[in-house]
């Protein structure tokens, strides 16, 4: 709880802060291994985290894009080959964030038609799982196709059962803190009508998009070509058809 003491010493741990040389919490979180991880929270923008944006305001010189923040970020036309429109979701990287929380996107891409689900952006590494186990399995079960955005916004394009997908997402979020998740997902996913998982039937990515490469951290553990964030969050590396980066991911 915030305000509980989490370390006899004045350690550096994110979400926490010292007093009389000692560490207490400023979240709502779990605290193992010298990582507090918060329960709840805001998305703040780091820079290279891949998101999910919708496009609010087209200008002459850009798009004004709404990605889960009290402020817009600004999409240059000079970052683009394509032209948006009011409404579209795309996937970008924050390319910059100066003092005044203003924020710059880059390498967008317009993603399919689909729906918007809205997470918190603390619980995405939980959504991601170990190795993508979570992500995967999901998309292997409901035959869609998922972009999920570091600022909480999971885009699931259409396909066989996007709603059976956005309900094993919204279980994950509901169930984050707690342990044997991924068994109790597989099982639901299976007893709503889930095809079975294997690494073979995971969809195909949509073509413009690139794949997926590096590692991720995340709260189970392990590796995942989501890349890593630091402070134990989570986070993402970027598509192999860039130069690679951290804290972007899908």
């Amino acid at each position: 709880m915030p305000g509980e003491m989490v370390s006899d010493k004045a350690d550096r741990i994110a979400y926490a802060f010292v007093d009389n040389g000692k560490t207490y919490s400023t979240v709502v979180g779990l605290f193992s291994d010298g990582k507090l991880v918060p329960l709840e929270g805001p998305y703040e923008p780091l820079a290279e985290d891949m998101i999910v944006g919708i496009v609010a305001e087209v200008k002459f010189s850009g798009y004004s894009v709404e990605m889960n923040t009290a402020y817009t970020a600004f999409l240059s036309s000079r970052e683009i080959r394509e032209r948006y429109s009011m409404g579209d979701a795309i996937f970008a990287c924050v390319s910059m964030i100066d003092e005044v929380r203003s924020t710059e996107l880059s390498d967008a891409h317009k993603l399919p038609s689909g729906r918007l689900v809205k997470v918190s952006s603390v619980k995405v590494p939980r959504i991601i799982g170990k190795k993508n186990s979570m992500i995967d399995m999901i998309k292997a079960a409901t035959g869609c196709e998922i972009f999920v955005g570091r600022n909480g916004y999971v885009w699931i394009c259409d396909g066989a059962n996007p709603t059976l997908a956005e309900k094993a997402i919204r279980m994950i979020e509901a169930q984050a803190h707690t342990t044997g998740l991924t068994d109790r997902v597989s099982r639901y996913l299976k007893e709503n009508g889930g095809k079975d998982y294997s690494p073979s039937h995971v969809p195909s990515q949509p073509q413009g998009i690139g794949s997926q490469q590096g590692a991720q951290q995340g709260s189970e553990g392990g590796h995942s070509p989501y890349g890593s964030r630091s402070g134990g969050q989570g986070g993402f590396q970027r598509h192999s058809r860039y130069p690679p980066r951290q804290h972007g991911y899908r």
